[in-house]
């Protein structure tokens, strides 16, 4: 049995009278993912990552107004500096920098409308549901207009990446109550731990937020080799310059018997 399908009966036996649902309150999210850790191997050309689960209500009562499914994928959050270009005197150089402490490295939101039918503004930003709403925080004071067009301009390059990702109808949910999302993971994706967050709105509001860790890390080679230039910096680029002046040597004598 799948988990989703193993969380359809689970959500059944919860339904079904005497069950451990809640009796009143407010609704609860219970979420999973199809994987809780992806390996990156030389072979990795991306991942489709699902993300599913069940919306208990108090009294197993269905509401009458819709309820709409959002869910992220975020992580790592790390600090980046981002450099602008201009071109003088026909030569391209660094014009200004901008520093931003809490940039995630990969980004995917996915729900069952557009965000900007289902909430407001303001509660767009406190979540942070959306490209325009990510919260990166500059390292120092700067022009809005500064750094709306820094932001642009890593929003712009990350998507093209298909490290930032929106889709407004990602979010499947059958008969009120179960829902999934099939996230895309790119090639590229960076290693760390993500988190993956659902949100349960309804008439403008968050009714309920849960959330699962996914750990994206390397395996096999890939992770040999980088946990020797982690753990043994030196070493590693006396090796890598050592094998390079190898190959040179051996590709200039192959020249050279020709």
């Amino acid at each position: 049995m799948t988990r989703f399908g193993a969380l359809i009966l689970w959500c059944l036996l919860l339904a079904w009278p005497g069950g451990t649902a809640a009796q009143g309150g407010d609704p609860r999210l219970v979420p999973d993912v199809s994987s809780r850790a992806i390996d990156i191997q030389y072979s990795f050309t991306g991942e489709e990552l699902l993300l599913f689960g069940a919306i208990l209500y108090p009294g197993q009562r269905l509401p009458d107004d819709r309820a709409d499914i959002v869910v992220v994928l975020k992580g790592p959050v790390r600090p980046i500096v981002l450099r602008e270009k201009r071109r003088v005197a026909g030569i391209w150089v660094n014009a200004s920098s901008l520093r931003l402490r809490t940039s995630p490295g990969f980004y995917a939101i996915g729900s069952s409308r557009p965000i900007d039918k289902l909430v407001d503004e303001r509660t767009a930003a406190i979540f942070e549901l959306g490209l325009e709403n990510l919260s990166m925080s500059p390292s120092d004071f700067s022009e809005a207009s500064k750094l709306e067009r820094f932001e642009a301009g890593l929003v712009d390059l990350y998507r093209r990446m298909g490290l930032f990702y929106e889709n407004p109808a990602a979010v499947e949910i059958s008969e009120g109550v179960l829902y999934r999302a099939r996230i895309p993971v790119p090639a590229r994706v960076p290693v760390g731990t993500y988190r993956a967050e659902t949100f349960l709105i309804s008439k403008g509001r968050v009714l309920a937020v849960a959330s699962r860790n996914v750990e994206i890390r390397k395996a096999g080679f890939e992770r040999f080799v980088a946990l020797a230039a982690e753990r043994h910096g030196f070493l590693y680029g006396l090796t890598a310059v050592a094998m390079s002046l190898l190959f040179g040597y051996a590709a200039s004598a192959a020249f050279r018997r020709r």
